[in-house]
């Protein structure tokens, strides 16, 4: 249990809790453990969960004319399903799906209002991190809607890098694999649009791909290719 009150202490949701109302809600978790390629939830499902990842990384998408669309990935630290915890009755707007074998934290809605009603500070949160998704979510509209593909690659490549950079050296390493049609589904292009840009960057020395991660040895000059 000190394990999991010490990755929920990590959790932007949790982050303001006392060490007393993590000890509290660490119980009302249920642990589980997902291979690879399991389905968590389809899009239109109904949803009363909350999920908080320990280990693995979870892709959410949704399909567009029979194109899969990423909308975020999340890693250890990282949770999803609050929607569905803040509004009864509400069907899953994505489909989860595991990219690694994860093991995973979850939490019925029931619970989880049982504990904003004696912890409500944790409300104020919930708003604000639910409030920073949109606005992400209105970024990747504008880069679909707006940029040309190179760009929106370039986007997404420093989305990452935000999201899931470790720090090496002068630079940062995106510390997940993607394969070149995962990073095409993330930026709304075809994989053989992908793989030409990435080519073009790494010949450029803007970056380094080495078993299906990218290393950016300077952000920056990454960010001013993005107009940033």
């Amino acid at each position: 249990m000190s394990a999991l009150v010490g990755l929920l202490r990590n959790v932007p949701l949790f982050q303001d809790l006392t060490e007393e109302e993590l000890r509290t809600i660490a119980p009302l978790f249920q642990e589980n453990k997902w291979n690879r390629g399991k389905l968590l939830f389809m899009e239109g499902d109904p949803g009363d969960e909350l999920f908080v990842v320990k280990s693995g990384v979870v892709k959410i998408y949704r399909f567009d004319d029979e194109k899969e669309i990423i909308l975020a990935l999340f890693g250890p630290g990282d949770f999803f399903g609050e929607m569905a915890v803040i509004q009864p009755a509400l069907n899953r707007s994505a489909t989860a799906e595991t990219l690694e074998s994860c093991l995973i934290y979850t939490m019925k809605r029931s619970v989880f209002y049982e504990f904003m009603e004696k912890h409500p500070r944790i409300c104020i949160k919930l708003l604000e991190v639910t409030v920073q998704r949109l606005r992400n979510a209105n970024d990747q509209i504008y880069n679909l809607t707006f940029l040309d593909v190179r760009s929106r690659i370039i986007r997404t490549i420093l989305r990452l890098a935000e999201e899931r950079g470790v720090k090496l050296g002068d630079g940062l390493l995106v510390d997940i694999r993607m394969t070149h049609q995962q990073l095409a589904s993330f930026a709304g292009t075809a994989r053989e649009s992908a793989t030409k840009v990435l080519q073009e960057l790494s010949e450029e020395g803007i970056i380094i791909v080495e078993k299906k991660r990218i290393f950016l040895p300077d952000h920056e000059k990454l960010k001013q290719l993005a107009g940033l």
